[in-house]
């Protein structure tokens, strides 16, 4: 029996830990058949030492989403590795400066706002415009988000950038149905990885799970996450786009 990504091609970014979301995702979408190319910034090297954990080799090409050359060099890198067709690109992709976060929220300047909302949310559309001259024969987009309908502990401005992202991607599913591309989001519940520990006070904002989750949350269990960006990946929601599925142990749906 097939998988059901099974003859894809697929662009995944944000491979730095074995304990991500992208790293599982990675390994799940090779599983399930898909070819699959790997992107990494500032350190390259990094996921190329993480990639040799995957089931099969995966090619990881330097890609900082901020920078306009390396966007611009990407069709053609991705071109000369999968050929001339792709089928799905996860946005795993967030960072905000030190300033933005942790309880800094009403003195961050705005120089620091800016950059988390250029490299968390806007590089949606541009990592994704980048690559539409190879999506031909449609796709999907899917990114990670966390739930920015609220205002989480130590969050700060890396909250109303995730909003930024679910704004984002609502407009893209919009104007690129015409290409039957279809743009969703998976909102994970909290994972222990390096993004996630770059956040002060971080424990203090998973420790909700600990108590409101109707379901068992594990803060080192990043795959129930990756099953879900491989399920949007897949041609089994044929007709779901500008969505945000969440996959956070059903905490979202529980009041106080």
């Amino acid at each position: 029996m097939s998988g059901i990504l099974e003859g894809k091609r697929i662009l995944i970014t944000g491979v730095l830990m074995e304990s991500s979301i992208a790293f599982h995702t990675a390994k799940l979408a090779q599983e399930q058949g898909a070819e699959i190319i790997l992107t990494a910034w500032p350190r390259p090297t990094l996921t190329e030492r993480i990639a040799k954990k995957l089931p099969k080799p995966a090619k990881v090409l330097e890609l900082d989403v901020s920078n306009d050359e390396h966007l611009a060099r990407l069709e053609s890198q991705v071109r000369e590795h999968l050929g001339d067709r792709l089928d799905g690109i996860v946005h795993s992709i967030g960072f905000a400066p030190q300033d933005a976060l942790g309880g800094n929220f009403l003195n961050t300047p705005f120089e620091s706002v800016a950059t988390a909302m250029h490299v968390s949310a806007f590089s949606l559309k541009s990592l994704t415009m980048a690559l539409l001259p190879l999506m031909t024969e449609g796709g999907s987009v899917v990114g990670l988000t966390f739930d920015a309908q609220f205002a989480w502990p130590q969050y700060d401005w890396m909250g109303p950038a995730k909003a930024a992202l679910e704004a984002t991607n609502r407009y893209m599913a919009r104007d690129l149905g015409k290409h039957e591309i279809r743009c969703n989001l998976i909102s994970a519940g909290p994972i222990g990885s390096m993004a996630a520990k770059s956040i002060p006070g971080f424990a203090e904002l998973a420790s909700v799970w600990d108590s409101r989750s109707p379901l068992e949350w594990k803060l080192e269990d990043p795959e129930p996450a990756g099953k879900g960006v491989v399920a949007l990946l897949s041609d089994w929601f044929p007709k779901t786009t500008g969505e945000i599925v969440h996959v956070d142990g059903g905490l979202h749906a529980i009041g106080a």
